[in-house]
């Protein structure tokens, strides 16, 4: 009995270790002006948009949609080729009122919630998140595959449909 305390004593500490030394996705502290003119200025080089994933460590969707994407090679391999993304944070610490002020205050939607900014900068879409979710405790694959592609610099291309 004496030995399995133990053990179980050994194993909630070390998931506790794990736990506050993994990577965080969102950092309160970061000047998100300058992150995301930075983020512009790497997708303009790359042909590619911006996507903002506003939310928090806090939030469990956030964190879900993050392993959900890298998860899945095809999805993973579709938000690669067309957007550069910045994890936008929304939390006590801060709430970014301002950012989220100049992409439409975002946040009604609730989170995690996805902006996409073109090569200017501008704001061409926001994505409630709840509308790519499966219903169950994850996301929709299809429905989050198709975000990203009907999204993307290529399928808003307008020589894709004959204009020039």
């Amino acid at each position: 009995m004496k030995k399995i305390l133990i053990a179980a004593l050994c194993l909630v500490t070390t998931l506790g270790y794990a736990q506050t030394t993994e990577t965080k996705l969102y950092t309160p502290d970061a000047n998100a002006e300058k992150d995301i003119a930075g983020a512009l200025k790497h997708a303009n080089a790359e042909h590619k948009y911006v996507l903002l994933l506003g939310g928090g460590n806090w939030c469990s969707w956030c964190i879900e949609f993050e392993r959900f994407c890298k998860a899945d090679p095809k999805i993973d391999s579709v938000l690669k080729a067309g957007f550069i993304s910045y994890h936008l944070n929304f939390s006590k610490e801060n709430e970014n009122k301002k950012v989220f002020a100049k992409y439409g205050y975002a946040q009604r939607f609730g989170f995690p919630v996805f902006i996409i900014l073109n090569e200017k900068g501008e704001r061409i879409h926001t994505q409630n998140s709840e509308y790519l979710e499966d219903g169950k405790r994850s996301y929709d694959r299809g429905r989050v595959q198709a975000f990203f592609e009907m999204w993307s610099p290529h399928a808003l291309n307008p020589k894709m449909y004959g204009d020039d």
